[in-house]
């Protein structure tokens, strides 16, 4: 198994998304002695925002681009080999202003090129990514999958309908809810979210053993 674990939370150390979502990692290669794991840290390695060189650059032959096109290029593609490498692929960001971090948001523009990760045909756009499973790692200080403030989330619509864009269907969402509320809200959305964890490791661990 191959696993792609992006991390995107500002918060560094004290982030609850890159936490869970790096245990998380760390437990499915624990599982695996074969696994291998790429950690793509776009807070400490930001990829550029897409700007003019970038979106002329990936629609001009390589043997024409200028040298910043072919090195904004270069960087969207090494991305691309990163997500096409992985079987599964973990996204952690917090929740910020309703929706992802922006560092995330970059590496959606990188990953979601025509061309590469989907086409236009006679039936419309077709997603070239498939074949993975996606966990995303949801921090939030508030309680958004349900209640009133379920309107409010803009994050897992958003990231259910680019990712299966591009063709990864099969996403399951890790929350961890209410870590604005005080210690014990944290506590408790930290134990919930772990559990959640553990039960995706001790299942694939059944399957691969069945």
């Amino acid at each position: 198994m191959s696993i792609l674990l992006v991390t995107s939370s500002p918060r560094g150390g004290a982030s609850h998304s890159t936490r869970i979502a790096t245990e998380f990692a760390d437990k499915l290669v624990a599982a695996d002695p074969s696994a291998t794991l790429v950690v793509r840290d776009l807070v400490a390695n930001p990829l550029p925002h897409i700007d003019p060189d970038y979106s002329s650059g990936i629609y001009t032959p390589a043997e024409s681009r200028t040298p910043r096109q072919a090195e904004v290029v270069g960087v969207s593609d090494a991305v691309l080999e990163e997500l096409f490498a992985a079987d599964t692929i973990i996204l952690a960001t917090g929740f910020i202003n309703f929706g992802i971090s922006s560092t995330l948001k970059s590496w959606i523009d990188h990953v979601t090129r025509s061309g590469k990760t989907f086409s236009y045909g006679e039936n419309g756009p077709k997603g070239l990514v498939t074949g993975k499973k996606v966990y995303i790692v949801l921090a939030s200080g508030g309680i958004y999958s349900e209640g009133a403030a379920v309107q409010l989330d803009h994050a897992i619509p958003y990231l259910r309908s680019v990712l299966g864009f591009i063709g990864m269907t099969d996403v399951d969402v890790i929350r961890i809810e209410g870590v604005g509320m005080g210690p014990d809200a944290v506590e408790a959305a930290l134990a919930k979210a772990t559990a959640k964890v553990d039960a995706v490791v001790t299942a694939g661990t059944v399957a691969a053993a069945a």
